[in-house]
């Protein structure tokens, strides 16, 4: 009886969608975050040494809960900094719309992601063994 893998092909095991993908929305927004960080220095909104502990602290912040997310809480820790990055629209008003974007971005990578590795769970199930499509 045959189990849908070719001889001498080991399984992978598939990496879940909703971290990978809440992972790189983190990282993309650290980078822009970065940005916006450069737009408040030149603006000169506020003391250079404040723009960047912000900022920087922000951006490093978004890097480091891009490895937490999977963990306990690390989804909401995210959720929360997507308030902070909106939050960011006061001192440089186009980060309403850049963050809203990532908001966007940020639900929809929960949202998808959790239904992909539902339907890859479904898939497994009723495929033992098999190398998934």
């Amino acid at each position: 009886m045959s189990s849908g893998v070719p001889e001498g092909q080991a399984v992978r095991r598939k990496r879940p969608a909703k971290p990978q993908f809440t992972q790189t929305m983190l990282i993309l927004e650290a980078f822009v975050v970065l940005f916006a960080t450069l737009v408040a220095y030149g603006l000169r909104v506020a003391e250079p040494a404040l723009v960047w502990g912000v900022g920087g602290g922000l951006a490093v912040l978004l890097l480091v809960l891009s490895g937490w997310v999977g963990r306990p809480g690390g989804y909401v820790a995210g959720s929360v900094a997507q308030a902070l990055v909106l939050a960011g629209g006061f001192v440089v008003p186009m980060m309403f719309v850049i963050g809203g974007v990532f908001v966007a971005l940020w639900v929809f990578s929960l949202r998808v992601g959790g239904r992909i590795d539902r339907e890859r769970a479904e898939w497994d199930a009723a495929h033992p063994g098999a190398v998934g499509p």
